[in-house]
């Protein structure tokens, strides 16, 4: 997606949690804890993957894109497909998207990414072909602006 911006990437806490799974530190119980709700977003919302669970290494992954903004109201908080996603971003000033991924099979869950969405991220003028002024606001807007 090319508005996708601030992206934290949770993988280094993934091989974290794995390894005290595998050393036997920690239990599978700890780690396969996804709730209903999580289960079912998956199955109705998530995207199948082609990377195997870590865990049970039966099923592969599915990811769960949760979206969370101001701007969303009462829809904040709710799981959303990876194609809705650009069509908010254009409509939206500015989203967090949390990507989570969960295993079907043994209930595995950990949080993959998150990153922002929207229009905000857009550069005015590059993409829209807008003219921009000396501080990058459209100076389009900007006459807008001055005309009120």
């Amino acid at each position: 997606m090319r508005t996708q911006r601030q992206v934290v990437d949770y993988s280094l806490q993934k091989r974290a949690v794995l390894r005290e799974v595998l050393s036997g530190r920690v239990g599978t119980y700890d780690v396969c804890d996804a709730s209903p709700y999580l289960k079912n977003a998956a199955r109705f919302h998530g995207e199948p993957t082609d990377q195997r669970c870590p865990i049970c290494r039966r099923e592969n992954l599915t990811h769960v894109h949760y979206i969370y903004g101001d701007e969303l109201k009462q829809s904040a908080g709710q799981a959303r497909t990876r194609a809705e996603l650009p069509v908010l971003a254009m409509t939206l000033r500015e989203f967090q998207v949390f990507v989570v991924e969960v295993c079907l099979g043994c209930d595995w869950n950990h949080l993959v990414e998150q990153f922002l969405l929207g229009r905000e991220g857009l550069v005015a003028g590059v993409d829209d072909g807008q003219e921009q002024d000396a501080v990058g606001a459209p100076a389009a807007r900007r006459r807008r602006e001055a005309q009120r």
